[in-house]
């Protein structure tokens, strides 16, 4: 049963062979750049991409899920101006992420008026070099042709700076269940890759020189849309879309993947089809066929009076605190919470996830951490408490190992079973369509529907307690049942509740959720 719902053909290369092997998919999500918050577009990524994953996982692909750090780039140059300035050792030791976010937006915050500068400069047609060749400007690009030069001081204050962040995140992505396979990012592309990319642009008539810059003019090439991209700026510096299409080619060469997948927000389909069209021009059809941008609606948020947030942790942090003002107080403790702080750290997680799972890709949400710990609904908890709601009816009965063949479920010919029975013989096609569509949201609706036509057979006791764990035979039917019916029928019966259980189980590992420890 913890195989159902899945189909390990579909990731075949060639299902009908003997010696068929899994094709490799390269799933490429969360990527929050070192030197700035954690937005909500990189939790949906997070969130997004781990149940895709896990999606293509559950049909038999090898997956291999990568983390593209935003670790390079002038933006690194911004952050390292800024530590000179603000940088202190002894709270980078405390708190290194919330002390490299601190001094990235009080140099961010000095450097406004110049990028103002320019961007009104560049809006009237006016040259900006001036502009950009002085001030933090001047400072941030220098640091950041240090970088790139390799120098030994600017290494290694970077490195400190990737070392932490890497260790925070790593510790953040384990409360989600979530573990990436490599943290790569902008600068492990290979220096041979990003040659490679601007020669053989060069050797096809695509890369120019403008200004000191050198371009590519999609609108010259096709797609007009594309318009024109700098891969390398005037002070000899990469830009990210470059970066980006030699990693393309070092990810070919390390993984010979079948498929590579981008899932990032729509606001960056522009890009990915520049990375795309790019590859197009160097004349590897084939490798841009295996390329897939797989975008989603930003969610919004969070909300102001919710304070600062700014990390992965913050999130989180802030979720399991909503949970646990609700069990701290004793009439909203369910009974099936034994130990309140894991089951907030658990409870927190299952929401945040659901929040998220909740909506299709294509729709945008308000991304707020204030109702998380809502037990009603269409929430986390509520999933959570359906859940051990059914195991305590389960663990109240005397099944034992029954074998299946001894069950008669010619019990189970009528409602509440029958719906039931028929939501589970959907469970496979809903994980098929899912994974086909990119939509994870569709197995958490169907956890929901599963769960509300269980709670037609687990009715709530008479006396209110909707918490109650099952005590007797009657209560696990759900039904008042008289005192002649079989114990036949309650074996029927308790043998579906194993059945439902695993899988909600199976679902329930799609998107990441550990059931809660009653």
């Amino acid at each position: 049963m913890k195989e159902y719902g899945r189909d390990s053909s579909l990731g075949l290369d060639n299902a009908s062979a003997s010696d068929a092997t899994p094709r490799k998919v390269l799933v490429e999500f969360s990527s929050p750049n070192l030197a700035s918050e954690f937005t909500p577009a990189h939790f949906r990524s997070t969130i997004l991409g781990a149940h895709i994953a896990n999606l293509h996982e559950g049909m038999g692909w090898d997956v291999v899920r990568l983390n593209y750090l935003g670790d390079w780039g002038k933006e690194l140059g911004l952050l390292a101006v800024g530590w000179g300035r603000f940088g202190r050792e002894e709270a980078f030791e405390k708190n290194p992420m919330g002390h490299l976010l601190e001094v990235y937006e009080k140099i961010s915050e000095l450097f406004r008026p110049e990028k103002e500068a320019s961007k009104k400069a560049r809006d009237e047609g006016q040259d900006t070099a001036t502009i950009e060749s002085q001030g933090i400007y001047a400072e941030r690009d220098a640091f950041f042709k240090r970088m790139e030069d390799g120098e030994p001081e600017a290494i290694e204050l970077w490195k400190r700076f990737r070392d932490a962040s890497i260790e925070y995140y790593a510790g953040a992505y384990a409360r989600l269940n979530i573990k990436f396979d490599e943290f790569s990012g902008e600068s492990q592309v290979s220096p041979e890759s990003i040659e490679k990319v601007e020669s053989t642009l060069k050797d096809k008539g695509i890369y120019e020189e403008s200004g000191g810059s050198w371009i590519v003019d999609f609108s010259k090439h096709g797609p007009k849309s594309l318009g024109v991209s700098v891969l390398r700026g005037r002070t000899g510096s990469t830009s990210y879309l470059l970066r980006d299409i030699a990693a393309v080619l070092d990810r070919d060469k390390k993984y010979s993947f079948d498929k590579m997948t981008y899932v990032v927000t729509a606001d960056q389909d522009a890009h990915f089809n520049k990375v795309i069209q790019a590859v197009r021009y160097m004349g590897r059809d084939d490798l841009a066929d295996k390329l897939e941008h797989i975008n989603f609606a930003k969610a919004q948020g969070p909300s102001p009076e919710l304070g600062k947030v700014h990390l992965l942790g913050d999130i989180l942090d802030q979720a399991v605190s909503a949970v646990q003002d609700i069990l701290d107080v004793e009439q909203g403790k369910p009974v099936w919470v034994e130990n309140t702080e894991a089951a907030a750290s658990t409870l927190g997680v299952t929401a945040l996830i659901a929040q998220d799972a909740l909506y299709k890709r294509a729709t945008g949400y308000s991304f707020n951490t204030k109702n998380l710990g809502l037990f009603t609904g269409d929430t986390g908890p509520s999933l959570q408490a359906s859940y051990a709601h059914l195991s305590a009816k389960i663990n109240a009965s005397s099944l034992g190992e029954t074998a299946l063949a001894d069950i008669d479920f010619t019990y189970l010919q009528e409602d509440p079973w029958t719906e039931v029975i028929r939501l589970m013989a959907q469970y496979p096609d809903i994980t098929l369509t899912a994974y086909k569509t990119h939509e994870p949201s569709m197995v958490l609706a169907y956890l929901f529907r599963l769960t509300e036509e269980l709670a037609n057979c687990l009715e709530e006791d008479d006396d209110g307690d909707d918490n109650g764990e099952a005590e007797t035979a009657q209560e696990l039917t759900g039904t008042e049942q008289s005192e002649a019916e079989s114990p036949e029928a309650i074996l029927a019966q308790v043998v579906l509740y194993k059945i439902a259980r695993q899988v909600l189980d199976n679902g329930m590992a799609i998107l990441g959720i550990t059931p809660v420890d009653t």
